[in-house]
């Protein structure tokens, strides 16, 4: 655990029909320059994959010397379904703000809605993700293993592409829903304004 650390929260997959939601949480030393040591560092959302990759493997390495530590928290489909997006961003961040730093050492900042556990310093930066570079990192780390995740499941689940889209409400996926129905990790509370509320397919 770092001491005195700045911690940065986003999330990644709030908004797919399928699979989990992913907070990134990104903790650094004070003095810690993010964009002098990651060039070209942003919103996930404005990189390309490429570029996401490249800034996540060189967080790993910054890890492995000590400089930032990071993690990334999944909310299930399941969780989802059962208590709303809400309360599934809150668990997520929650568990991931803990362990990454004690409340009397730490500054967390958040990204939009996102909020911290009540003990710890905090605040909110609407459009965090493209003005503050730890906010940024974490953008990237979520959005980096959720799209992985997403990736390994196409394998289980291949007839609806979530190695392309992600989970995400293209049209690909709209015409895998209808002709397959929904699979295990469909959200179906996201996939119901389809009139697709039946027991989910499996593999």
């Amino acid at each position: 655990m770092l001491e005195e650390v700045l911690i940065g929260v986003d999330e990644a997959g709030r908004g797919p029909l399928a699979g989990p939601v992913a907070v990134g949480v990104v903790a650094i030393l004070p003095g810690f320059d993010i964009r002098a040591e990651f060039k070209g560092v942003t919103d996930s959302k404005l990189l390309t994959a490429l570029k996401r990759e490249t800034l996540y493997e060189e967080v790993l390495r910054r890890v492995a010397q000590g400089d930032v530590c990071y993690t990334v928290k999944f909310s299930t489909h399941s969780y989802i379904d059962r208590f709303g997006i809400t309360r599934a961003v809150r668990k997520a961040a929650w568990s991931g703000v803990r362990q990454m730093g004690d409340p009397s050492s730490s500054t967390v900042l958040l990204d939009g809605l996102l909020r911290a556990p009540k003990e710890y310093m905090q605040r909110t930066v609407i459009g965090g993700d493209l003005r503050v570079p730890v906010i940024s990192l974490a953008s990237i780390v979520a959005k980096v293993e959720r799209d992985r995740l997403m990736e390994q499941l196409s394998a289980t689940y291949p007839q609806y592409g979530f190695e392309s889209h992600k989970g995400y409400a293209t049209p690909e996926h709209y015409r895998a829903l209808r002709a397959h129905g929904p699979c295990e990790i469909h959200r179906l509370s996201y996939c119901s304004f389809l009139g697709l509320t039946a027991t989910p397919a499996r593999a």
